[in-house]
């Protein structure tokens, strides 16, 4: 496995990016864009799971990266729930909400994989940064 140097390497995080922009178009148009409450609700679930993925990068442990990488994966169940609530108000047809959950399912299988990969490793192992000479 290649070491990964940023968060924008990770295919979780390029999955949720993707996951998110999707989020965005189908609930700035039509009815779906005026009801503010599930509107928000399944922005604010699609960002949580890629910034907690780029969160917990920054952070500065193993245990935390992987507490973080949690995080996203409940924000990607949530959305999952919220993507039903959203077809059974009409807001989605059954192909729309068929696409959007296959993503947001990958995104979570990816982040399953990922947790477990890390958890498999000595806990001093770090996930970023090679030596790097810092200049003042």
């Amino acid at each position: 496995m290649p070491t990964i140097q940023r968060f924008e390497d990770i295919e979780a995080w390029k999955t949720a990016r993707s996951l998110t922009k999707a989020i965005y178009a189908v609930t700035g148009v039509g009815p779906f864009a005026r009801d503010y409450g599930l509107r928000d609700q399944m922005q604010r679930s699609a960002v949580s799971i890629l910034s907690n993925i780029a969160e917990g990068f920054e952070s500065r442990t193993l245990a935390q990266f992987i507490d973080y990488l949690g995080r996203a994966k409940a924000s990607a169940g949530e959305l999952r729930a919220q993507l039903y609530v959203a077809c059974d108000a009409g807001y989605l047809s059954p192909g729309q909400f068929d696409e959007l959950y296959d993503v947001a399912d990958k995104c979570s299988r990816q982040l399953s994989r990922f947790i477990s990969y890390l958890e498999s490793q000595p806990a001093t192992a770090r996930v970023r940064e090679t030596d790097l000479e810092y200049r003042v």
